[in-house]
């Protein structure tokens, strides 16, 4: 099994612009709202025409501006589970599971596949029941049983349990399991949650205004990141724009700060991150030690997070910004700082004025 796919697609102001290729295996796109990942796949399914480029699907091809060729999406035989499932509402649970199966099935071939998706999907005694009668987890299992009934070349999922409260979101990834489980072959899932895309992406597509960003595995993405899409998109709370002092120091204009790294500047560095459950207390001045006052604190069920404003700016491009006057830019003088509620050491309150040391060795250098 195999994908190639590279495709431009103008909208005015806005191009899609993303070349990849994928094998057995899970791909995930990794966005923001608005970036071109769902996008992606409408054009991979047919129901977008891009402007020009080619994509093939296990040697077929679908698409090729070249050569005109369009294919349309009943010939591509894609699976595509958007956010809401699109179940036939006038048609049974075991209608819906069978509306993809070819229709060079015999009746008692189809019988057969739609009994084996409703058991592998806990639906065994809900063929005849219509989708209003189901539960959003029970409608869920369907399509995906759908899915797996029409044999599709390539599996592609936008954004599954976006719209699910998180109880219900943690026990329907498992019904996901049973389906990479039983699906040899490419599949494509959109997410904007990091943890999600860890859970079941083998690689992991970071996708901004556009275009695909980076590509690597989750561990990569998490560790070692090269964009500052990636970096914000693997939850670094902190990350600011950097510029180059010298070799092992970048000044960070809008903190008003310089920091020392462990590892060599780039000349183009672009943007340091650093996670907001690294920075530590201190007990005063010293090497990315800063005087630091807690303007805000939000609680979790077991963190407190703490918005840090720099007391001394000695390197700052513009003077401190009030909430009120600028929320965006009040917001960018700022870092996070997450603690574990599970510490015997006092949290930190508003008002309090401390010292906090960024660690040289836990700060992440983007240049792009």
């Amino acid at each position: 099994m195999s994908l190639q796919v590279d495709i431009r697609k103008s909208f005015g102001d806005y191009t899609l612009d993303v070349a990849f290729e994928a094998g057995d295996e899970t791909l995930g796109f990794l966005g923001a709202s608005g970036c071109g990942k769902s996008l992606t796949l409408r054009c991979i399914a047919g129901i977008e025409t891009p402007d020009e480029g080619r994509i093939v699907v296990n040697g077929k091809v679908f698409f090729d501006s070249e050569a005109r060729i369009n294919l349309t999406p009943q010939q591509r035989k894609t699976a595509l589970l958007f956010q809401n499932y699109m179940l036939f509402p006038n048609l049974t649970v075991a209608d819906n599971v069978a509306a993809g199966i070819g229709r060079e099935a015999s009746k008692e071939e189809r019988a057969a596949i739609v009994a084996r998706e409703l058991d592998r999907f806990g639906l065994r005694g809900f063929g005849q029941r219509y989708p209003a009668q189901l539960s959003g987890g029970q409608q869920q299992r369907v399509a995906l049983a759908r899915m797996l009934a029409a044999s599709p070349g390539i599996l592609m999922l936008d954004e599954p349990f976006s719209a699910l409260d998180a109880h219900l979101k943690g026990v329907l990834e498992q019904n996901l399991v049973s389906l990479f489980e039983a699906y040899k072959g490419t599949i494509l899932y959109v997410s904007h949650d990091i943890d999600e895309s860890l859970r079941f992406c083998d690689r992991i597509a970071v996708v901004d205004a556009g275009r695909i960003v980076e590509e690597g595995t989750g561990d990569e993405l998490v560790n070692h990141p090269q964009s500052v899409a990636g970096l914000k998109l693997s939850g670094c709370k902190n990350a600011t724009p950097a510029r180059r002092v010298d070799e092992y120091c970048v000044e960070l204009p809008q903190w008003g700060i310089r920091v020392q790294t462990e590892t060599l500047v780039p000349a183009n560095v672009k943007c340091l991150g650093v996670r907001a459950f690294y920075l530590e207390c201190a007990e005063g001045p010293g090497e990315n030690c800063y005087r630091m006052r807690v303007d805000r604190v939000s609680d979790s069920r077991f963190e407190r997070t703490a918005l840090l404003g720099f007391v001394d700016r000695p390197y700052a491009e513009k003077q401190a910004v009030d909430f009120d006057d600028n929320e965006m830019s009040y917001l960018h003088q700022h870092a996070f700082w997450r603690i574990s509620k599970h510490t015997d050491k006092v949290l930190p309150r508003e008002g309090d004025v401390l010292w906090i040391r960024i660690p040289s060795d836990k700060v992440y250098l983007v240049t792009h």
